[in-house]
């Protein structure tokens, strides 16, 4: 067999399957004095020719209330209990956390905490600000903090539990001051505590109950949950007592109203027509319709997130899967045009990827990723020293855009697998997955925001419910990656981690993510790589 390329020139891009899209020119962006390379700025085009009228309970500026228009459905608000990006965004608006991470420098800073210091390697100890209240006014205390560790480690609703394996517990030193212990070196902590860990209110959850507090959360953020409407809407307002030390800072927006909508027309519709002031992870095939109107913008912005296609090593949807067997796997990576999917359809300065992780993150060492060029007759014979001449049937589980799902089916097919396509809710899908019912599996990860390879390796290759590769070797390795202090040893286990995941083709980088974002020519608004949107760093023209 013959190894795949990782230094000869990859193939240039060809049309996809079935589509034929035209280019759009990316320049580069200067926003607010920040060079955003990847941001594109979609010009005025003509005013659309039916405006329907907002509506009136909640016009948007004259009013002080953004309105905000998404396709994720938050069933329960409370941050831990859902891996969408919609929960996150929403926990960085109403919760805060000891820690902050600055979206433009990516330090650390103090939040709930004054400061925190290293007892030793496993062990930080941090100093809490005494003038932080939670919304309904309860004054917060290391309790909180030991209860919110209590919660992560044993609540077996977690829906993310990879993302605390670190920690091994919390300690209460006195009302302002707390110790977290971690189970291991684990370089990365700060970061994690800052971008992950909203601090709960102990006494006041424990007096509703969980399902009290999903229907009436409260956090310590700049805003506050004011209603929570099923699973149609969801309401906030400036947190008016929020302590001025905070480096979030108060919100110059009142309020904020959520529409979580059924579907993308839905999403853009709500904005067409008057009824929403931003939305976002939209189809780019829409920005016209966007940019006709006079009173809209559209915005294009490279995120910290990957397309993945995951694939089943391991067996987990049967022993007698043909994704069991490396050929097969390196065939489909043959058979994919990554370059092509990145300029025509997810367009906006999208990049193809050979490491299975954000390029900016720490230990993604693309050098060491095997790469597979371009190649259907690569792919073919691959397919038949397998055993599969005439290709095979197999089922693709997907929650991304359904133009992407078809463009990689289409690729397929031409090679002969033929996949039956299931395009699901993203937490359908998610949860397919999880049970282990995916035996091809197209959707993104955005590493929590977190700027390093910990946030995403061990999530798809130690052994969690979306491990598919099944590959003790490289669990190990991921392992390791993560438990040492130096960094010199943490990249040789990473890169080690990703050239193995890439020559047994374990798991398959398509591209990086471009965030679509539509919004009214009034708002302050600027999008950060990290894919969080702040609205309390926007505001009204």
């Amino acid at each position: 067999m013959r190894a795949p390329s990782r230094t000869g020139a990859s193939l240039a891009p060809s049309p996809l399957p079935g589509f034929v899209l035209s280019g759009i020119a990316l320049p580069g962006f200067v926003l607010s004095g920040i060079v955003l390379s990847r941001i594109v700025l979609a010009g005025i085009v003509l005013a659309l020719s039916l405006v329907m009228p907002p509506r009136p309970a909640r016009a948007q500026a004259s009013a002080d209330t953004l309105r905000i228009a998404w396709r994720d459905v938050i069933a329960d608000p409370t941050p831990y209990y859902s891996a969408l990006r919609a929960t996150l965004v929403l926990a960085h608006q109403a919760w805060d956390g000891l820690l902050y991470r600055d979206p433009e420098t990516l330090q650390i800073k103090p939040a709930m905490a004054a400061s925190w210091k290293w007892v030793d390697d496993t062990t930080l100890d941090f100093t809490l600000r005494p003038d932080v209240h939670f919304h309904n006014g309860d004054p917060f205390t290391a309790e909180d903090v030991v209860y919110t560790v209590s919660t992560v480690l044993n609540d077996p609703k977690i829906a993310v539990p990879s993302n605390y394996l670190f920690l091994a517990g919390a300690e209460k030193l006195d009302d302002l001051h707390v110790r977290l212990k971690l189970r291991r070196i684990f370089p990365a902590a700060l970061e994690y505590i800052a971008m992950v860990l909203p601090i709960l209110p102990h006494a006041y959850r424990e007096r509703v109950g969980a399902e009290g507090f999903a229907q009436a959360p409260i956090g310590a953020g700049p805003y506050r949950i004011s209603r929570v409407d099923g699973l149609r809407e969801i309401d906030l307002e400036r947190f008016e007592d929020y302590y001025p030390s905070s480096p979030k800072s108060r919100p110059a927006i009142a309020r904020l109203a959520i529409a979580q909508v059924a579907d993308a027309a839905s999403e853009i519709d709500q904005l067409l027509t008057g009824q929403a002031d931003w939305i976002w992870q939209f189809n780019p095939d829409q920005i016209p319709r966007i940019t006709a109107n006079p009173d809209l913008l559209a915005l294009q912005a490279e995120s910290m997130r990957v397309i993945y296609l995951g694939l089943d090593a391991a067996g987990r949807t049967g022993a007698d899967n043909p994704l069991t067997k490396v050929k097969v796997r390196q065939a489909i990576f043959h058979a994919i045009d990554r370059a092509a999917i990145a300029r025509q359809l997810v367009q906006g300065g999208a990049r193809p990827l050979d490491a299975p992780c954000f390029p900016t993150q720490f230990g993604c060492d693309a050098g060491a990723a095997i790469r597979y060029d371009y190649n259907p007759d690569e792919a073919r014979r691959l397919l038949a020293e397998a055993g599969y001449p005439d290709g095979f049937e197999t089922d693709l589980v997907s929650y991304i855009l359904p133009q992407w799902t078809e463009a990689v089916s289409g690729y397929l097919q031409t090679v002969g697998i033929t996949p039956r396509l299931n395009q699901l809710p993203t937490a359908a899908a998610i949860q397919r997955t999880a049970d282990g019912r995916s035996p091809l599996a197209l959707g993104t990860w955005g590493s929590y925001s977190i700027n390093d390879v910990s946030a995403i390796l061990p999530y798809f290759f130690t052994g969690g419910s979306n491990d598919y590769a099944g590959d003790p070797e490289v669990a190990a390795l991921v392992v390791a990656g993560g438990s040492v202090t130096s960094a010199d040893e943490r990249r040789r286990n990473y890169s080690a981690a990703i050239r193995l995941i890439t020559e047994r083709a374990l798991w398959m980088p398509l591209s990086t993510y471009v965030t679509t974002y539509g919004l009214r020519r009034t708002l302050n608004f600027r999008p950060f790589q990290d894919e969080l949107p702040r609205f309390y760093l926007y505001s009204w023209k």
